[in-house]
């Protein structure tokens, strides 16, 4: 049975990135006062934040989503200024065009970027040599950059607790329900076993791969959203690849990325890192479905295929695989795009769901609450 019942102003459920930063921002930009953070695991930004590729678009990575990629080149300068030291910048970033199969040819995407304004141009002869020719239409330099999710748990730690945020690690929240006037109640689950029941004017739900996954009056998003479990595997890069972040496109489309985290690099491909997908839905648990999964991995084949294209690949050292929950939006399975997933529940008023498919999606969370009228 509950033990407490506890007045607060606001309570986040999940402390990855956007939970952490929506925290911060009701205290510092709202004036919230009374404010708790309730994470499942052990400490802050350890799931999708730090399970993922690290990169922080620039726009390059979307030529069929306009919206996108136009949002990407918008947001990167934000994000480099609010967060210089978890930015990764000293790497030299190249985007290849493949001659077959890919969805732009090399010309669609020069054209492409200078509609977004990101920098492009062509890459040195030195780099070019790196790619296959015979599958490699063009290269070019451009402009992305990395983050360090260790850093950014960092910051999150240090201001949640100078804006005086209540953080609960290892809880779940099991319920969101109607309380009485115009209350919300969260019930908790301790990972000991224990329970407890919060009552606040607004939840956020900020858990990602775990968005509808409450019970209680919570009646799920509306958006329709697909769940993957996906691979991204850990690589000591070989020296002809050390200090570059390369993605061919778009049809092979694999990337291998600096993950400043840990000093490697990952190395993703759009058809070996997926390796299983659903609909989502209420009462098919995600994250078990990852406990459960036999986490069999598909390096092999990714370095077999990366490396007819970058053939350096082929010395790359395998280190360990990252598998986690990737959540997308289903409208968005066709074009790529990655917008937001902003919902009010009029079922619960005062409870909002938040995704967002990249990092930088912070700052169009931000401007969503920037609209909203707060008691």
């Amino acid at each position: 049975m509950p033990t407490a019942n506890i007045d607060h102003d606001a309570v986040i459920v999940g402390g990855g990135f956007y939970g952490a930063a929506i925290a911060i921002y009701l205290v510092k930009q709202r004036g919230f006062k009374r404010v708790v953070l309730v994470e499942r695991e052990p400490g802050l930004l350890m799931r999708a934040s730090y399970n993922n590729q690290a990169r922080v678009h620039n726009g390059y990575h979307y030529p069929r989503s306009f919206t996108t990629a136009y949002r990407s080149r918008v947001n990167l300068p934000k994000f480099v200024r609010d967060w210089p030291n978890a930015v990764t910048q000293d790497f030299t970033k190249l985007y290849a065009i493949a001659r077959r199969n890919s969805k732009v040819t090399a010309k669609q995407f020069d054209r492409f970027c200078r509609e977004i304004g990101a920098k492009i141009q062509p890459a040195e002869p030195s780099l070019r040599t790196l790619f296959e020719p015979g599958l490699i239409e063009d290269v070019f330099l451009v402009e992305e950059h990395a983050f360090d999710s260790t850093k950014l748990a960092s910051w999150a730690a240090r201001e949640l607790q100078d804006c005086g945020v209540q953080v609960h690690l290892q809880t779940s929240a099991t319920a969101i329900s109607n309380g009485q006037n115009k209350t919300l109640q969260v019930a908790l689950k301790s990972e000991d076993g224990s329970e407890d029941l919060l009552t606040c004017r607004y939840v956020f739900n900020c858990t990602y791969s775990g968005l509808n996954q409450f019970k209680g009056d919570f009646p799920g998003t509306q958006t329709g959203l697909k769940q993957e479990i996906t691979e991204m595997a850990l690589m000591q890069a070989p020296p002809a690849l050390e200090g570059l972040g390369i993605t061919v496109m778009d049809g092979p489309f694999f990337s291998m990325m600096p993950f400043p985290a840990r000093g490697l690099h990952t190395l993703s491909h759009v058809r070996y890192t997926p390796h299983m997908h659903w609909n989502d839905e209420q009462g098919i648990d995600p994250y078990q479905k990852l406990s459960q999964y036999e986490r069999s991995t598909r390096v092999d084949r990714m370095v077999r295929d990366v490396g007819r294209y970058l053939p350096a690949v082929l010395d790359a050292k395998y280190v360990e695989s990252l598998f986690e929950i990737k959540t997308v939006l289903l409208k968005n399975d066709v074009d790529d795009g990655r917008p937001i997933l902003f919902e009010k529940h009029p079922e619960l008023p005062g409870c909002y769901s938040v995704l967002g498919g990249k990092i930088d999606n912070i700052y169009d969370v931000l401007e969503k609450l920037d609209s909203e009228v707060f008691v």
